[in-house]
């Protein structure tokens, strides 16, 4: 296969799978995918096999879902329009608010269309700001200070308004079972008050079930416990990663090597500006599978540049038994969760092909991208 292609595991998606549906089953929770962290659409035949349910943050996303995965759409948006929420009404089974204006500004909407359709109501609910910050990286942590998502307990100490069925909050980002109990604290003191009175709770994202160090029992009982507290409660999660976490890899080809200042860069012909956006954003270093182990003392020490144009498009720095030289193939591991999705064409860099593993038999192409793909962008 000509580098630089993504390939996915069927095997590796299936073993997230059985976690995730463990836990559904174990704690009674409603476990919804996330489209923000995985749009790819020919590996949803697999996931319908264990999950049907998602959350949409777009009109994009809704769709998707309704074409390949189920029509069990719960839709979030900071933001809805004149333009799109009628959409949104037709497509989903929940809706979630950002803000009492948003709700206000469209709830008749809502009581008409529940009215017209009394055998596909949609069940509206709000997102609240639980304040409680277990994320380090501020441009994931959605509560951080002068944060703009969800309501804040002030405005709802006289309780909801009518027709208001669920709460979201959503705080984490790849953390542990742990951090929700936390920020689950965090959000009972300030919003529990609420919760006999609603039929739902979503506890957004950030999930990272399928990590092979989570405490599933943990979180399993956390769960079961809230339950008790408040058996009105159908509970709600919509992990994003933990659907794909490291279900797929980036596999590249060493172009060049260059030095300047006694630093050596493998040039590769794949970009982290375009083809792994978060390891610049997050920002963090990934495995490759022919690097020696992070406590090496010995190797050649390189880092990886990409092959676009941009100043900072490069990470490090690796470790490797032997010099890296033109034709060398590195392998960056869990490059399908947050990566195919943010993936952009700067540059004009070519696009990385896609590629599927079937648990029997040989790889399948699923995509090969062309220089139509980069010009009908435009057009």
């Amino acid at each position: 296969m000509t580098t630089p292609y993504y390939i996915v595991y069927e095997d590796k998606i299936r073993a997230n799978m059985e976690k995730l549906r463990k836990v559904a089953e174990g704690a009674d929770v409603k476990i919804i995918m996330a489209f923000k962290a995985n749009a790819l659409w020919k590996t949803f035949p697999i996931i319908a096999e264990y999950f049907t349910a998602s959350t949409a943050s777009s009109l994009n996303e809704m769709k998707l879902s309704l074409d390949y995965l189920g029509n069990d759409v719960h839709a979030y948006c900071p933001v809805y329009t004149e333009k799109t929420f009628p959409e949104f009404l037709k497509g989903s089974s929940h809706i979630t608010f950002n803000s009492l204006a948003q709700y206000d500004r469209f709830k008749d909407d809502i009581v008409k269309w529940n009215n017209d359709h009394p055998e596909k109501k949609v069940s509206a609910g709000l997102r609240v700001n639980p304040h409680c910050s277990v994320i380090e990286t501020d441009i994931y942590n959605p509560c951080v200070p002068g944060s703009r998502f969800g309501e804040n307990p002030e405005a709802l100490a006289n309780g909801l308004p009518e027709g208001i069925e669920g709460l979201h909050f959503h705080a984490l980002c790849e953390s542990s079972s742990y951090d929700l109990e936390k920020v689950l604290e965090a959000f009972k003191k300030q919003y529990g008050h609420l919760l006999p009175k609603i039929k739902w709770l979503n506890m957004g994202g950030g999930h990272l079930i399928t990590r092979k160090d989570y405490d599933v029992e943990h979180l399993i009982t956390l769960l079961n416990k809230l339950h008790e507290e408040y058996p009105n409660l159908e509970l709600i999660m919509e992990p994003g990663s933990a659907f794909t976490w490291q279900t797929g890899d980036l596999v590249t080809e060493v172009l060049d090597v260059v030095e300047d200042a006694g630093i050596k860069t493998a040039i590769i012909d794949a970009s982290f500006a375009c083809h792994m956006p978060d390891c610049l954003e997050m920002p963090y270093r990934p495995n490759i599978a022919e690097a020696s182990p992070d406590d090496a003392k010995a190797g050649f020490t390189y880092r990886l540049g990409g092959n676009s144009c941009l100043s900072g498009d490069f990470v490090g720095d690796w470790k490797f038994e032997k010099p890296l030289k033109a034709g060398d193939r590195l392998t960056l591991l869990d490059m399908n969760h947050y990566t195919t999705v943010k993936t952009n064409m700067f540059n004009g860099i070519q696009h990385p092909s896609i590629w599927f593993k079937p648990s029997v038999g040989d790889p399948i192409l699923l995509r090969e991208f062309t220089y139509e793909d980069y010009r009908d962008r435009m057009d």
